[in-house]
């Protein structure tokens, strides 16, 4: 079977999974889960051997018209570079993860089957993007992606915050999506083609008129799919999703494919240096403001979420300088690290009966009780803090690198002004990574109170998931050297000046919320001796708005004190603590410039078409209704009045008749 014949079997399997799972889904519910995993499955084993074909080599082309316009034309057509095969690597194994625990961690949901297929689609829509090699394609992949999280994060449409966040999660990214097609529709014009070769090649060739115009209209779309300031909103709010969908967002698919789609016409935005030097700032704020953020928050999932933000950002910064390897490299490292994270939360929220840190900190015993979970997830933090030698450290330091490279002024595409930016922004964004990381993990797994319910262990399904993904968790940064050769050539390796830069900063911050995290402690012992007990989920609603995943915890869970939770962050935000746990009320500030506006105009318009349009409308008819009524009065059906009436007509018409005659003869 031929590489192109493999290609198209990879997003075309989780595809017809998803058709079939949405057809037979009520019918044969016994075939749901082989027919959301096996197809899922033999997509990534598909994906591993076209990479392996491709080998890093040369770039596998093949193209089909789909339908002729008149003008530029539209084919099916893929583009699989180094890039394309490894992450469609990323994309099937992760893939595969979450519907194989899924099975397991939504086995008694009666909307599983659709979800299944959903995830499938989803699937097979990032698949879609990552091997597509014209951008109209390409768009297809991406919007679809947007409605399968609209169903996704709105799973629990019963409750209110699953469908406003499902609503803000597809309104906050098509708002960026808007300029995003006019991007794609100037630069197909430049270039005379939506193929993706067609186009790098104008861009080399310098047939590209409005590059800092298309770049920054790209750049929305970007911002908006993969949550960067100022459209990172809706993330965090889309953790009212069940945990496993939050995983596939974050680690593999939609948040992914804008970075990863920047990467893809990296020649294109490199065009215009002020494109670079938007992006870079767009990721530095995006970058230290998440971190901030996620120290504030006491859900777990939105703390994940956050992170999800900052570690795009860190992405989004190595694009900014112009090194799509260090971005592709960090974004595959992150794919397994955060999808661990968030499927190790599912399992640690199942457990405790709250999302709520706050009141894991007062439970004792929560790690003993959920071992995979416990070391899993403090293989993926130490991960996510960037500490040596798990796979986030090298990866971030790669970022670092070329942000040093380009701030240095040795970069040929970005300029000095950006890599400074970037590589701030990165160091400062290490630090606070490993503050909040330490600081969910000591609340999560070394609280103090009552202790935790024992439950057994978790299924098979999903324990063994999460020890499969710590496996590239710790070693995927051995792969930064062979990497190198499937990218652009640019090495991947840390260098001596930013792994004391970035390992330096870590450090501090793991050591700084430990000792806070003490002093916090011992506080909040001296008042859970004066305090009372109240049920976990009770002393949770106050900071957290429980997920449906916790109200379909069925077992009992533990009294803990209500006393003040031992929370580093209040201590390390200081007065900044508020704020930062409301996003920095950006929210606030949308709603009053953007909400209102709106709604203020639709009522206008509402007025204007109650009040001043319809009353002409009624005014129009009222007339002819009036007349009618006049004339319905002489339809009497009495003959002796019909008689009457025409006897004097015919006499007021002799009589006028008569009259005119005289006046014409008299003239």
């Amino acid at each position: 079977m031929s590489t192109t014949t493999l290609a198209v079997l990879v997003p075309l399997l989780p595809f017809l999974g998803a058709a079939a799972g949405l057809l037979l889904g009520r019918t044969a519910p016994g075939f749901v889960k082989p027919l959301a995993v096996l197809p899922t499955l033999a997509a990534a084993a598909l994906a591993v051997l076209v990479a392996v074909r491709q080998g890093g080599g040369a770039a596998i082309n093949a193209a089909t018209e789909l339908t002729p316009t008149g003008s530029v034309p539209i084919e099916l057509s893929f583009h699989i570079d180094g890039f394309a095969a490894l992450v469609a690597v990323v994309v099937g194994v992760v893939a595969t993860c979450v519907q194989v625990y899924s099975t397991a961690y939504l086995r008694e949901d009666p909307r599983y089957p659709s979800y299944a297929a959903l995830v499938s689609l989803f699937t097979s829509a990032m698949l879609l993007v990552v091997y597509s090699g014209d951008l109209m394609v390409l768009l297809v992949g991406w919007e679809v992606m947007g409605i399968c999280s609209y169903f996704l994060v709105g799973h629990y449409w019963e409750t209110e915050a699953a469908r406003s966040a499902s609503l803000k999660a597809f309104l906050v990214t098509k708002l960026g999506d808007v300029p995003f097609l006019i991007g794609l529709f100037a630069l197909a014009t430049d270039a005379g083609s939506f193929q993706i070769t067609k186009v790098l090649g104008t861009v080399a060739s310098g047939g590209l008129d409005h590059p800092t115009l298309i770049g920054l209209l790209l750049l929305a779309g970007v911002a908006g799919k993969s949550a960067q300031f100022p459209l990172h909103t809706w993330l965090p709010d889309a953790m009212a999703g069940p945990t496993p969908v939050s995983a596939l967002i974050h680690a593999a698919t939609m948040v992914a494919a804008g970075v990863y789609f920047i990467a893809r016409l990296l020649p294109v935005f490199t065009a215009s240096q002020a494109t670079l030097v938007v992006m870079a700032l767009m990721a530095g704020i995006t970058m230290v403001g998440s971190g901030l953020a996620a120290l504030a928050q006491d859900d777990i999932k939105r703390v994940l979420a956050y992170s999800t933000v900052g570690q795009l950002g860190y992405m989004t910064g190595a694009l900014a300088v112009g090194d799509r390897g260090a971005a592709v490299f960090h974004l595959m490292s992150h794919g397994a690290f955060k999808a661990l994270l968030f499927l190790g939360a599912g399992v640690i929220i199942h457990a405790a009966g709250t999302n709520s840190l706050a009141a894991m900190s007062r439970m004792d015993g929560l790690a003993r009780r959920i071992p995979d979970a416990f070391w899993t997830m403090t293989i993926a933090l130490l991960a996510l803090a960037a500490v040596p030698p798990f796979a986030g450290f090298f990866s971030k330091e790669a970022v670092l690198v070329a942000a040093e490279h380009a701030a240095g002024g040795h970069s040929d595409v970005a300029p000095s002004t950006a890599g400074w930016v970037v590589l701030v922004a990165g160091v400062l964004t290490a630090l606070l990574t490993a503050a909040y990381a330490t600081r969910l993990w000591l609340m999560a797994f070394r609280g103090r109170g009552a202790a935790a319910p024992d439950h057994g262990r978790e299924p098979l399904a999903m324990t063994g998931v999460l020890w499969l993904l710590s496996v590239p968790s710790i070693a995927f940064g051995l792969a930064a050297v062979p990497l190198a050769d499937w990218f652009d050539g640019k090495a991947l390796t840390p260098t001596v000046t930013t792994s004391v830069l970035g390992t330096g900063a870590s450090l501090v911050g793991v050591v700084l919320t430990y000792a806070l995290w003490q002093r916090a402690t011992a506080r909040a012992a001296a008042g859970i001796r004066n305090g009372d007990a109240v049920p976990a989920s009770v002393a949770a609603a106050a900071s957290a708005a429980e997920t449906p995943e916790v109200a379909e915890v069925t077992h009992e869970h533990p009294a803990v004190p209500t006393a003040p939770a031992a929370d580093p962050g209040r201590a390390l935000l200081g007065p900044l603590h508020r704020h930062a746990a409301d996003g920095f009320h950006l929210d606030a500030v949308y709603d009053r410039l953007f909400v209102r506006p709106v709604r203020a105009g639709a009522s206008l318009v509402r007025f204007l078409d109650r009040e001043v349009v319809d009353t002409y409308v009624r005014g129009a008819g009222a007339g002819p209704r009036l007349l009618g009524a006049l004339v319905r009065r002489a339809q009497t059906g009495n003959v002796q009045s019909y008689l009457s009436a025409l006897l004097a007509g015919a006499v007021v018409l002799a009589i006028a008749t008569a009259v005119l005659a005289n006046v014409n003869a008299g003239s």
